[in-house]
């Protein structure tokens, strides 16, 4: 139980701050001797997060539906990411057992973050539909384990010149559908994992929606004054010690 509990906690905090979450999770699986249903603890976990967005943003969820032109832009990235999410899942889904495919994506999720931080410029709060197509190519991207989904997405839009408010909130009130959409499509590994991990599955989830809660707030006052590339570093930092002590 308190194995699922620690998931749970590194997913909540994970999730938020870009340093991906599904990379943080398979690590400390082979750390706590986790083996079996990677997939289906993920997408529970991810459950927890996505509950934790729904409160924290539950005012700009109902500002959302209200504005016709942002929920089509949410329509549109939720569109996109599906399209690469499907069409590479089998794929996609193999990564969540290797560690050294891990690593090379922090490694990539070091360096856009990185990048980001240096050539980003804050001028707008509007968004538009190159924004939307951006974001949610970046969201389908962030499926492989290691590359983080708000590290990606944020850098993205801050690359397309997106004040930093405006990059956090639409980054997670897109990501909503997206993890709904993952959870509904994997439903039936869930159904078969908690025949027989259902105390754990509740744990983590509750864990992980609790330290999401928390996550979400840090997170509005650090990404406003702490650098992008400390996180870059980190992530680089991360995946040289798997690469050296976890096989």
């Amino acid at each position: 139980m308190i194995n699922y509990i620690i998931l749970g906690i590194i997913q909540g905090l994970t999730e938020f701050f870009p340093v991906s979450s599904s990379g943080h999770l398979l690590i400390m699986e082979r750390l706590l001797g986790i083996s079996g249903n990677e997939l289906a603890l993920s997408v529970v976990l991810h459950l927890g997060t996505c509950l934790a967005l729904l409160v924290f943003f539950f005012r700009d969820i109902l500002d959302l539906l209200c504005s016709i032109k942002l929920l089509l832009f949410v329509i549109a990235v939720t569109a996109i990411t599906g399209i690469i999410g499907l069409s590479g899942r089998d794929f996609f889904e193999q990564l969540f057992t290797s560690p050294k495919a891990v690593a090379f994506s922090l490694v990539i999720t070091g360096a856009i973050l990185i990048i980001a931080n240096r050539f980003s410029a804050y001028k707008r709060t509007e968004l538009n539909l190159k924004d939307a197509l951006t974001l949610g190519i970046s969201q389908g991207i962030a499926v492989i384990p290691g590359i983080s989904r708000s590290g990606i997405t944020i850098s993205s839009l801050l690359l397309r010149k997106l004040d930093k408010a405006t990059c956090f909130k639409f980054s997670f009130l897109a990501s909503i559908p997206a993890v709904l959409g993952a959870a509904l499509l994997e439903a039936r590994q869930i159904t078969r994992a908690a025949d027989f991990l259902a105390a754990g599955l509740f744990a983590g989830f509750i864990a992980s929606f609790i330290s999401g809660l928390i996550a979400l707030r840090l997170l509005r006052i650090v990404i406003q004054r702490v650098k992008l590339n400390f996180f870059g570093y980190y992530c680089i930092i991360v995946a040289i010690l798997t690469l050296i002590y976890i096989k």
